[in-house]
């Protein structure tokens, strides 16, 4: 989101020592691998391959394909996976599904020129920037590019959106006589011990944007998330905030019985909470309305080229992008698809409505929010 995926502050090394960490294995100070070389690794679209079939046979030929932190109840992605792997006869490792985009971006990072580096990264926003400073992406434009939006897409191809939804709030409606709707009601003195976040905001994307959601809903906004920050500290205060990281598990144990987290995975957790006995109610907060999506991009020292190559057209094809819709997110190609008619229409249809058009912050406010976020969150909670 991956629980969360999501994000984390780094430290700077300089001269040697910075050579060193980007690979520990290097031969001597101010080394650093080359991005993979060669036809695949090279190639900006399919059409540099002799279009699909080349590219097919190609990542068919590696084999292989390694991601990072894709929880198999997160957007779908468990289907999404068995899926590739079915069609194509690709093995995928899904290294730490429960991992954060924190940690997939420093296995990429630290991993360049290692086999187990991974191939293809899914990120928030502000993780995947952080990837693109880094120069961790190889520019590579998927087959239905042109009818992605522009503002979801990065000009050179470097990473675009995926799937995305809204903040919303998960609540067990059997442990709560009363499920909360907005952040407002969150502070009610009946949600005592009852509040939780998917992960840490210096880690997890859902749970910073948990932060960004209630800065709006405090009067705040997307360059200032402070009253964010102030929001939790009251929840903390008043005893509300639970400092658990919030799953299925904790839901069903009763530990965690309110989740902010995406309306996706909030949504997704319905059918296996009822089959435990837990009545999951989900509503998207009117007062903190905020939407974002997750980005997929490639690492330029993926050791599968050809293969992470293959899983971006498969996530972006009208079957991968249906499978994200089954599992309640707005893919990117949604308004292309529910034009041409190739959308699920059953599966749009269950989408929560909401009012208004999402609004999104620049990529600076963004920045500065997780640099405020990272440096408050602790003094918040403590």
């Amino acid at each position: 989101m991956k629980p969360s995926r999501p994000a984390r502050a780094r430290r700077a090394f300089t001269g040697c020592a910075a050579a060193l960490a980007v690979a520990a294995a290097a031969g001597g100070c101010g080394y650093a691998p080359a991005a993979v070389t060669g036809k695949a690794a090279t190639a900006r679209s399919a059409a540099d391959l002799g279009g699909m079939p080349g590219l097919v046979g190609a990542a068919k030929k590696e084999g292989r394909l390694n991601v990072y932190a894709l929880a198999p109840d997160w957007a779908n992605y468990g289907e999404m996976i068995k899926t590739f792997e079915r069609k194509y006869g690709i093995e995928v490792n899904n290294e730490n599904p429960g991992g954060t985009s924190q940690l997939a971006l420093g296995a990429a990072d630290k991993r360049r020129g290692q086999d187990r580096a991974v191939d293809a990264l899914d990120l928030g926003t502000a993780f995947m920037r952080n990837a693109h400073g880094k120069r961790l992406l190889a520019p590579y434009k998927v087959t239905g590019w042109r009818h992605i939006p522009r503002a979801q897409k990065q000009a050179d191809g470097s990473y675009l959106n995926n799937y995305g939804g809204y903040v919303s709030i998960g609540c067990d409606a059997m442990a709560v006589k009363k499920c909360p709707r907005t952040f407002a009601e969150l502070l009610r003195p009946e949600y005592r011990n009852k509040i939780a976040l998917n992960g840490n905001p210096s880690e997890s994307s859902s749970a910073f944007s948990a932060v960004l959601a209630a800065a709006l809903a405090n009067g705040g906004s997307f360059g200032d998330v402070q009253p964010g920050l102030d929001f939790f500290q009251k929840l903390k205060q008043r005893g509300n905030f639970v400092p658990v990281e919030s799953s299925p598990a904790t839901i069903r144990k009763g530990e965690t019985p309110i989740s902010i987290d995406w309306d996706y995975l909030n949504l997704g957790y319905s059918k296996e909470l009822r089959a435990k006995g837990v009545d999951w109610k989900v509503a998207v907060p009117a007062d903190g309305q905020y939407s974002q999506y997750y980005n997929q991009g490639v690492n330029a020292y993926a050791p599968h080229p050809a293969a992470a190559r293959l899983w971006l057209e498969f996530l972006y094809s009208p079957e991968g992008q249906n499978i994200w819709l089954r599992g309640w997110s707005r893919p990117a190609l949604l308004d292309r698809m529910t034009k041409d008619g190739t959308a699920d229409k059953r599966a749009a249809a269950r989408l929560p409505a909401v009012h208004g058009t999402p609004r999104f912050p620049t990529p600076e406010q963004e920045d500065a929010a997780k640099v405020a976020i990272n440096e408050g969150w602790g003094k918040a909670i403590g």
